[in-house]
């Protein structure tokens, strides 16, 4: 394919709030196009509103695509940069008698000079605009629906549609691939790249992503800000395989495979017009199974911020590196993210049991014999042999004796000793990592909160 030829995308964010699921969701599709085609990835910085833009929400796009993997060929590239091009632009309308200078009350004035406290508004021609979209198909709008519209505001900044119209005309973007939520504002961006004898690129715009109740993805009640689930301890590599999958899939079927595979297998027009529904269930199933793709060095690694002092609810001096790595392999199948780790590991380093009180109600407080259990727990853990296979066998058989199974006689044990009904294997960890004092302890306490 030669240059001239090259499909050209672009990914072209606002800094007015920090980087979320949808438009990471918008800077991939454009970046797997770009690479499944051979293409070119432009970024550029949408950041003409000058009273919401923040240095640091450019910083944190930057942050989060390179976190995600996507790297960009051009760019970036900052709209605010261009103010004089989308006023030249502007200017050649009014000259053509594309648009018009009009007051505070929308009346049109005499004249072409732009000035300050001035608007123009775009002289909307008679007809209908044909939107040949590849996902959802030929979208036709009558102009009379779009009536003349604002491209140039009374305080001297150009508008969405006017920046963005100019800026892909002038960067030779070939393929506009974005949210569905722009769709309404795609008949103008055309009708003004035609005025300017420009050839608009073709559309493609994306299904919404919707919630459990299948209502559109909101910032205000929906987790949906890339950073959250980063500190969840979300990888970026499963959520880059997740995000792919919402309104496309790959003709094979395999859903969890490597971002190469991806790329090989993508296809603009396969993408669906359904609302696609952004499973946190499907999520984290995903980066359970990434997780468990790193190998034992590399999970480590993972794993340690999420057990930094700031982050947990033990004191530093009592966090002992060693032991969360003679922990971690018996774990792992157990993590669906990286923060899970702290209730898999914190009651090794509390100086109290982080008692789970749905785990107390029921393992303990509706056991069957859970005080019996313990009473004969204490006297039997006492004396044995301080190894695991000995514990377990004593627990066991305190149960036998008690007329319970292996499961109900050790709950009680575990939820004493750990906090929780649900963990790592009890016996190892335990007898490796705690005293037989510190047991025997936790079982007293127990006991006594009876």
């Amino acid at each position: 394919m030669s240059l001239a030829h090259r499909p050209r995308v672009r990914f072209a964010p606002s800094p007015t709030g920090y980087l979320h699921v949808g438009s990471a969701r918008t800077a991939l599709f454009n970046w797997l196009y770009a690479r499944s085609v051979g293409g070119t990835m432009v970024l550029r910085i949408e950041d003409t509103d000058e009273s919401r833009n923040r240095p640091e929400l450019t910083d944190a796009i930057f942050e989060y695509l390179a976190w995600l993997g996507i790297d960009y060929d051009e760019g970036p590239h900052h709209q605010s940069e261009r103010r004089e091009r989308h006023r030249e632009a502007v200017q050649q309308m009014l000259d053509d008698g594309r648009a018009y200078l009009c007051d505070s009350d929308d009346n049109e004035l005499a004249g072409t000079e732009m000035a300050e406290g001035r608007a123009v508004r775009f002289r909307t021609p008679p007809g209908a605009t044909v939107i040949d979209d590849v996902v959802r198909g030929e979208v036709t709008v009558a102009h009379a629906q779009l009536g003349d519209f604002v491209i140039w505001r009374s305080d001297g900044s150009p508008t969405f549609v006017l920046a963005n119209a100019v800026d892909d005309a002038d960067m030779a973007v070939t393929h506009a691939i974005r949210g569905e939520d722009l769709l309404s504002s795609t008949p103008r961006a055309v009708l003004v790249a035609e005025a300017l004898g420009a050839t608009p690129p073709v559309y493609a715009h994306l299904p919404l992503l919707v919630n459990e109740q299948r209502q559109k993805l909101s910032k205000r009640s929906d987790d949906v800000s890339l950073a959250s689930y980063r500190q969840r301890g979300f990888l970026a590599s499963a959520m880059a395989n997740y995000l792919a999958l919402l309104g496309w899939g790959p003709r094979d079927g395999v859903e969890i495979r490597p971002m190469a595979e991806i790329i090989e297998q993508f296809r603009l027009e396969d993408v669906n017009k359904a609302p696609a529904f952004f499973d946190v269930a499907k999520l984290e199933h995903f980066n359970g199974v990434y997780i468990r793709g790193l190998d034992a060095e590399e999970l480590l690694e993972a794993l340690a911020p999420h057990l930094e002092a700031d982050r947990v609810p033990w004191p530093p001096e009592r966090y002992r590196p060693a032991v969360v790595a003679a922990v971690v392999p018996l774990v792992r199948e157990k993590l669906r993210t990286l923060s899970d780790i702290e209730r898999q590991v914190d009651w090794l380093f509390c100086p109290e049991v982080p008692m789970d009180e749905a785990s107390w109600e029921k393992a303990v407080v509706r056991g069957k014999a859970s005080a019996e259990i313990l009473d004969a727990a204490l006297a039997a853990l006492a004396d044995c042999p301080w190894d695991p296979e000995a514990v377990k066998d004593a627990v066991f058989a305190v149960g036998e004796a008690h007329g319970v199974n292996r499961s109900k006689a050790q709950a009680p044990v575990r939820v004493a000793v750990t906090g929780r009904s649900v963990g790592p294997p009890l016996f190892e960890p335990m007898v490796n990592h705690l005293s037989r004092e510190e047991v025997l302890r936790r079982l007293r306490q127990a006991r006594a909160r009876l």
